[in-house]
């Protein structure tokens, strides 16, 4: 992890400095201001809506900042997305939007850069490797709101009965899970390529073979060498093998995968957080590593962030950065990552995380986010490239189908995508 961001952030609250970064302008008019904040819905049930941390978070922000409010609308994920880019379309957009995506409003020029909002003390304690995602055209706009990391899940249970130690390399996976399927295991393997999520799916994969969606100075490389023996590798030595369980894995969304999971019927698959405490909770041994490599476990993972950001529509500039750098102060970090079972987005809160013994279970998640990656969400072609994997990567597992064949229509797919942007 890259401590000098640790130093700063240290540097700037010793000098008791609390102004944003010079020449930001004055923003916000004086006078009463009311923010309006459009958040998505992270709970599954009135019960544990994330209107309650909102509505918490605003009430305690207004008693400590005289003449701005907060009007909180939550949204479910099914329509947040949809709802912000109604009301930008109608010219109405509101001052914050917490959703999944920045780049297309970046590019639009609709939204403040963190450099105009944050204090220096805020921006600096963010992980380097979020900040660095929230970027479009070298500049940060999405700010990182809660983060997760992925590893590879195993039934302790059934490993313990076998006689198998939890697996290190690709090989280990493909052995394990044959003796696993003589065992009589549904899904010695679970390997989720269906519509819902197979983008993330696909990446742990490519990461894990040493490829990825981008090369290094971020433009597509889908159908690299790499990718494609690593799907060569999936169809030959899991799903041509049958190790994969009954459903194909084209036709397999993460939720059927992960409830397969939790009910006792899945040797290995990839995970994240929120799975671990469904299991557990009905009574899965949850064993996990790192994601196999080739060789050996990977040094990374794949993170998944979503993003908050703050629209210049209104000119609220000043009033946004004020509540921002209330919102990441630590004791709100923690919250709301603690209700969800996510991960912190900055250096100060993982760090109190990683010492709370409450929440040993996610260290092996916080460990593995300081070196992960991350979709190329600073790319506006990235929607419709993720869609196109979503939709046609379970072919490339198919009987008689072609990796190399079926990453390069998506490469393909790509490069127009981008092109049109």
């Amino acid at each position: 992890m890259q401590r000098h961001y640790l130093a700063l952030t240290a540097a700037v609250a010793a000098l008791g400095m609390t102004a944003t970064l010079s020449g930001c302008g004055t923003g916000s008019a004086a006078g009463d201001v009311t923010l309006k904040l459009v958040a998505a819905d992270y709970g599954n049930s009135a019960a544990n809506s994330s209107t309650k941390y909102w509505d918490e978070l605003a009430r305690n922000f207004e008693a400590s900042h005289d003449g701005i409010k907060v009007d909180v609308n939550v949204y479910s994920w099914k329509d947040v997305d949809r709802k912000v880019a109604e009301m930008v379309k109608k010219g109405q957009a509101p001052d914050i939007a917490q959703i999944g995506a920045y780049a297309d409003y970046a590019k639009a020029g609709k939204l403040y850069s963190a450099d105009d909002m944050l204090a220096i003390r805020t921006q600096a304690n963010f992980l380097p490797r979020l900040a660095d995602a929230g970027q479009y055209n070298q500049t940060q706009y999405g700010l990182p709101f809660v983060a997760s990391t992925r590893l590879l899940f195993y039934n302790k249970k059934y490993f313990s009965r076998a006689g198998l130690d939890a697996p290190k390399t690709w090989d280990d996976i493909r052995d394990d899970a044959v003796v696993l399927k003589q065992r009589g295991v549904t899904y010695p393997f679970a390997l989720p390529l269906g519509q819902e999520e197979s983008q993330a799916e696909t990446m742990m994969w490519l990461l894990s073979g040493g490829g990825g969606y981008t090369d290094d100075v971020g433009s597509y490389d889908i159908d690299s060498p790499e990718n494609i023996k690593t799907f060569d590798w999936l169809k030959t030595n899991l799903v041509d093998k049958g190790l994969v369980g009954p459903v194909a894995p084209g036709k397999l969304d993460r939720a059927q995968a992960f409830e397969a999971f939790t009910s006792g019927k899945v040797g290995m698959l990839n995970g994240h957080p929120t799975l671990m405490q469904e299991a557990e909770r009905k009574g899965v041994q949850v064993g996990m590593v790192p994601l196999p490599g080739i060789t050996g476990p990977t040094e990374g993972s794949m993170g998944v962030a979503d993003w908050i950001m703050g629209f210049k529509q209104n000119n609220h500039r000043e009033a946004i950065g004020k509540f921002f750098d209330y919102m990441f102060e630590d004791k709100n970090v923690v919250a709301f990552a603690d209700e969800y079972d996510l991960l912190p987005v900055t250096d100060s809160a993982s760090a109190v995380m990683e010492t709370d013994a409450k929440h040993k279970p996610l260290r092996k998640f916080l460990e593995a986010l300081p070196n992960s990656e991350f979709y190329p969400v600073g790319n506006t072609s990235w929607a419709r490239t993720s869609e196109l994997i979503k939709q046609n990567i379970g072919k490339a597992v198919e009987p008689g189908g072609s990796p190399a064949g079926v990453l390069s229509e998506i490469a393909r797919g790509a490069a127009t995508a981008e092109a049109a942007e």
